[in-house]
């Protein structure tokens, strides 16, 4: 709750959270008994088997069908589903849970164990099935998904967003491009700081990643393709108080005007495509009449300096989220 508090404290209004029991607290803060920004929540990460979702212990494997869900499944974290019959079962369940978008697993992760960064998880069948329910449904799915071959099985089974794509190749982004599909990339830049130990298997897969956000940004900027800007913060407070950072990261790639369009008036274009299912029917990242009043009043000009944006405590004077005010600094 206060981790919530303290994202619309930086500014941040709207979230898409893409894995993890996001539905209550979106819950709570949409009926005004805690502060927060507006959730477009997944549900669990839905994962094969020794996927970038299965945080099983290592002794969990052969899985007694009868076995009882993990701790991680059952607080829906993440979810296993094995075959195109549980991945539709799965996504259904999500769904029914209040799920806005589907996300799944499709390639090797940093964080999770299993998983060599390289490998492609799901068959084309397995996610098609997934396609197909969030579709029966009027959403759509994002995929995790950093190599070429992860992301192309993905976009010939109907995925309408890939999340990081950190080494995809040139014949990849222009497939991106050809379906249409949105990238919701992060600035993942190599600081020297990591949450893994030098040489661990966990900090190598993240340098390895790491080393292709560069190529990755010119990619998506050669076949303009539709660009998100997302964080993919996780384990890590130190970060979650510090979003605008990703913003000021990006100036390597874009310039300020460029980056705040992608981060408001971009990023509401890829919400707005859960259909249906879309909790919040007004219009998200513009100022104009029908819209959600959302507005950030800024001592300084970001468009000039961007950086402003990371000393939020100071130099966002005035917050306001669909016609409320959070923060109010202008009368001292």
């Amino acid at each position: 709750m206060k981790s919530a508090e303290k994202d619309l404290m930086q500014g941040f209004t709207t979230f898409r959270d893409l894995a993890g029991p996001a539905v209550g607290l979106q819950k709570a803060i949409d009926r005004g008994l805690i502060i927060g920004p507006r959730i477009y929540p997944s549900g669990a990460m839905i994962s094969q088997t020794g996927g970038h979702g299965d945080f099983l212990s290592p002794n969990a494997v052969p899985k007694d069908m009868a076995a009882n869900l993990d701790f991680t499944e059952r607080y829906n974290f993440g979810i296993i589903a094995d075959g195109a019959d549980q991945v539709l079962k799965r996504v259904r369940e999500q769904l029914r849970l209040g799920a806005t978008q589907i996300k799944l697993a499709a390639g090797g992760g940093v964080s999770s164990t299993y998983d060599p960064l390289d490998i492609s998880q799901f068959t084309e069948a397995e996610m098609k099935a997934a396609v197909d329910a969030a579709e029966n449904w009027g959403t759509y799915v994002t995929v995790h998904a950093y190599t070429p071959r992860a992301i192309q099985t993905a976009l010939r089974a109907g995925v309408r967003c890939i999340d990081h794509a950190q080494l995809i190749d040139d014949e990849t982004a222009k497939m991106l491009a050809d379906k249409k599909a949105w990238l919701s990339l992060q600035p993942f830049i190599d600081e020297g700081k990591s949450l893994y130990a030098d040489g661990s298997p966990n900090r190598i897969k993240q340098q390895t990643m790491m080393s292709g956000t560069e190529k990755a940004y010119n990619f998506a900027k050669k076949y303009n393709i539709k660009t998100a800007f997302g964080t993919d913060c996780l384990f890590e407070p130190e970060h979650s108080v510090k979003r605008a950072g990703d913003l000021v990261k990006l100036l390597r790639f874009y310039t300020p005007y460029e980056i705040l369009k992608m981060a408001t008036s971009t990023n509401a274009e890829l919400l707005t495509m859960s259909g249906p299912r879309n909790p919040y029917p007004k219009k998200l990242g513009v100022i104009e009449e029908g819209a959600y009043a959302d507005v950030l009043l800024v001592d300084g000009n970001p468009l000039i300096n961007l950086n402003i944006l990371e000393d939020y405590d100071k130099t966002l004077l005035l917050i306001i989220k669909d016609g409320v005010i959070y923060k109010n600094l202008l009368s001292k």
